[in-house]
């Protein structure tokens, strides 16, 4: 009989380094705003550092847009409307949207290293995710601009006119690409504001479009702060607002347009409950809680925050989930071997550090994995939480970082109550391996997106969002089209 060799999986592999070279990159000292077709200087002449959240040093210089700056963006965005964009034929607007698309797949690569430079984020996600998604979410609804009347029906759907978008720092340019895309399918012209703390490649995704060659005022690209959003929302030419972002800011900004003409959808926070049976596969469970919380460092609204094991098989997969947090390699975002990037800010860092205390002063049992944190830089190791309850603020709250909650469930009743206690509605995950579990479970889970043995992937035409405090409205898909149509 052959004899069996056990292999130890927990041991360090002391990788060697795998850096994305940056040797070709071009960053410039200074980027300007983008309205109506040209790169302008901010009226007040101010401009903020966007810097290295992996070691701290400072990337370059970004626009602030101020009232005076947004009310000509709003201004060109209109006139392009009523002169141009609105002109064209659908099938014309998805000819300049197909070559976005293209573009950005040629930049691809610097576009990846630029998002992982100014985001802290792996490059592995950046390169796999991020940029791929983004090309695909403009080539999908290239192929909707000319087939609306097929998409609606009887409904005879007409543009809204201007759309005004503020994106997170989270997912920059596949945020913008979410909002972008189905607003120029749907015949609307565009002024969006980037995150204070990622606006890079927002400001990249200017020269595409510039060099795609759009109609002047199509798409205006802002910079600024939480004051700078403000500008756009409260602007009384602006026909759609679209916002991404927390549900404090977004109950502000629903509060701003009450009583006015102004549409919106919102995508706000979450608090994602993931569940795993005892008939699930373990091992791929296992790697799908890793995927949804601690690849991205907790850095998506629909991370998979909270985690419900059925007691059967607790210490089995809590010993997994150790083992695989043990062999995760914390590091450089640019290195191709990095699990775990940087987080985003100090005061992004600031809050996780003060949620990890509120875990410990609330009694709950912390995990964390023996590694070496890099000196520089905005760090903080994976951790898991237990003998955590449903009362307990890590439970409620979202900590938009590398933080899990693990409780444990015996039944189907009590781990979907468990779930829905949560004022947050914005995704979950079911792994079991029977289908009718699944079924039941997608019924019954008071969540917008439910995925069922994986967990955080999307496509260009599945729907996403929420409700509860997780927001309303759609985006993707046909779904997110409408979004941005009027109806007769």
């Amino acid at each position: 009989m052959k004899k069996q060799h056990n292999i130890d999986f927990s041991s360090d592999w002391n990788l060697g380094p795998a850096p994305e070279s940056t040797a070709n990159l071009k960053l410039k000292e200074k980027y300007d705003l983008y309205i109506n077709g040209k790169f302008v200087a901010p009226k007040s002449g101010v401009y903020f550092d966007t810097i290295n959240p992996a070691n701290e040093e400072v990337l370059c210089q970004v626009a602030r847009a101020n009232a005076e700056d947004i009310d000509f963006a709003v201004k060109s965005a209109r006139k392009a409307f009523n002169t141009s964009w609105s002109k064209l034929s659908g099938k014309e607007r998805g000819k300049y949207m197909y070559r976005i698309a293209r573009i950005i797949q040629e930049r691809a690569r610097e576009f990846a290293i630029v998002e992982s430079l100014d985001g802290g984020k792996p490059i592995r996600e950046s390169r796999d995710i991020d940029i791929p998604l983004a090309a695909a979410h403009f080539f999908y609804y290239a192929g909707w601009a000319d087939k609306l009347e097929y998409a609606f029906p009887n409904r005879k759907p007409k543009a809204l006119g201007v759309a005004g978008q503020i994106i997170p720092w989270n997912f920059p340019l596949l945020m913008a690409s979410w909002k972008i895309a189905p607003a120029l399918a749907a015949g609307n012209t565009v002024v969006i504001k980037s995150s204070k703390s990622t606006p890079l490649t927002l400001h990249l995704l200017a020269e595409v479009i510039h060099e795609a060659g759009l109609p002047a005022g199509v798409v205006n690209i802002i910079s600024g702060n939480g004051e700078t959003g403000s500008f756009i929302v409260e602007h009384p030419d602006v026909d759609k607002i679209a916002f991404t972002g927390s549900t404090e800011v977004g109950k502000i900004i629903m509060r701003s347009i009450t009583g006015t003409h102004k549409k919106a959808s919102m995508e706000l926070g979450g608090k994602a409950a993931n569940i795993i049976f005892e008939d699930a596969p373990l091992d791929q469970a296992v790697e799908g809680i890793i995927n949804g919380i601690f690849f991205n460092q907790g850095h998506v609204c629909c991370a998979g925050s909270r985690l419900y094991v059925q007691e059967s098989v607790f210490e089995k997969v809590l010993q997994k989930l150790k083992d695989r947090l043990q062999s995760l390699k914390i590091g450089d975002p640019l290195d191709k071997n990095t699990d775990i990037g940087a987080i985003n800010s100090k005061d992004q860092l600031r809050d996780i550090n003060k949620y990890i205390e509120i875990g410990l002063q609330e009694g709950a049992h912390i995990y964390q994995p023996d590694c070496k944190l890099p000196s520089k830089g905005f760090w903080c190791k994976p951790t898991l939480f237990t003998n955590v309850s449903q009362s307990n603020r890590i439970t409620q709250e979202e900590i938009f970082g590398p933080v899990l909650a693990i409780q444990t469930f015996r039944t189907i009743e009590e781990v979907i109550e468990k779930a829905n206690n949560s004022p947050y509605g914005l995704s979950a995950g079911v792994w079991t391996d029977k289908g009718s579990k699944i079924f039941n479970m997608t019924t019954k889970l008071k969540a917008g997106v439910v995925w069922a043995n994986t967990f955080n992937k999307f496509d260009p035409a599945s729907p996403f969002g929420g409700y509860k405090e997780s927001g309303f409205g759609r985006e993707g898909g046909v779904h997110g089209l409408g979004e941005y149509l009027k109806f007769d």
